[in-house]
């Protein structure tokens, strides 16, 4: 990776323009069956759209506040790296009351009312999928994403050294999310390109966010992350890891 990015979405571009077409992110949720991978440059394409919907269409500034009520799931994923690119501050499961906009999955759509800005809605289903009827007083991200362009340039260029996650009641810049990152990679397993880690851990610490999304993007890794991993047996489990070609694990 370039060692001169300096926040999570130059990351990205690096991995971008390195190797477009390699994994970076297969997601598993063990409760539906689903399983979903995408390249870099399949990945940077959702990020892509998702950003230039909320600069354009949710009118996002850098400075705001996106509380992401979400779970540990690829589309989560892409909205960190969209928060990123955008230089608004990513809040997971931060409180909607102080959000300037909120991402709510389809179990905290009441929470999330509490917001009083944009207010967008996840139904999480596979392949993207859209709600069968779209929540009163939100926009259903299915419904709104495909039509955003490909390319995202933000209105201002990102200072790495504005906070741009909150995770835990811990504020970190945009620098520090990839400096720490990179120093963590060995710990985690991740020992330069061609690294696979599976995650199980959920998204809401830094260990599930570093697990699950920053570290393998810092390092040139990839990233299997499962959600609902308790509900696979043992040997299942042994399965994935040879079949996915997992060199690491953080359950």
């Amino acid at each position: 990776m370039n060692a001169t990015d300096r926040t999570p979405a130059d990351l990205l571009g690096s991995a971008l323009a390195a190797d477009p077409g390699r994994p970076l992110v297969t997601f598993y949720d063990d409760a539906t069956g689903e399983r979903v991978e995408l390249s870099v440059a399949t990945f940077a394409n959702w990020v892509a759209k998702t950003a230039n919907l909320l600069q354009d269409e949710l009118s996002a500034e850098p400075g705001d506040r996106v509380a992401l009520l979400l779970p540990a799931h690829w589309q989560t994923a892409v909205w960190l790296l969209a928060c990123a690119s955008v230089g608004v501050i990513a809040d997971v499961g931060g409180e909607p009351g102080v959000a300037d906009v909120v991402v709510s999955g389809p179990d905290t759509l009441e929470a999330a009312r509490a917001c009083g800005g944009a207010r967008v809605a996840m139904a999480l289903r596979p392949l993207g999928g859209r709600f069968a009827q779209r929540p009163e007083g939100f926009a259903d991200y299915a419904v709104e994403v495909p039509g955003q362009g490909d390319r995202f340039v933000p209105y201002a260029p990102v200072d790495p050294e504005e906070p741009g996650l909150i995770v835990a009641g811990r504020e970190f810049s945009g620098a520090e999310v990839v400096e720490r990152a990179r120093a963590e990679a060995t710990g985690l397993g991740l020992i330069g390109p061609g690294s696979r880690i599976l995650s199980g851990l959920p998204y809401d610490t830094w260990e599930g966010l570093n697990a699950g999304l920053y570290g393998p993007l810092a390092t040139g890794g990839s990233v299997v992350l499962c959600r609902h991993l308790g509900r696979l047996a043992g040997e299942a489990l042994d399965k994935r890891i040879e079949s996915e070609r997992v060199t690491a694990v953080a359950r």
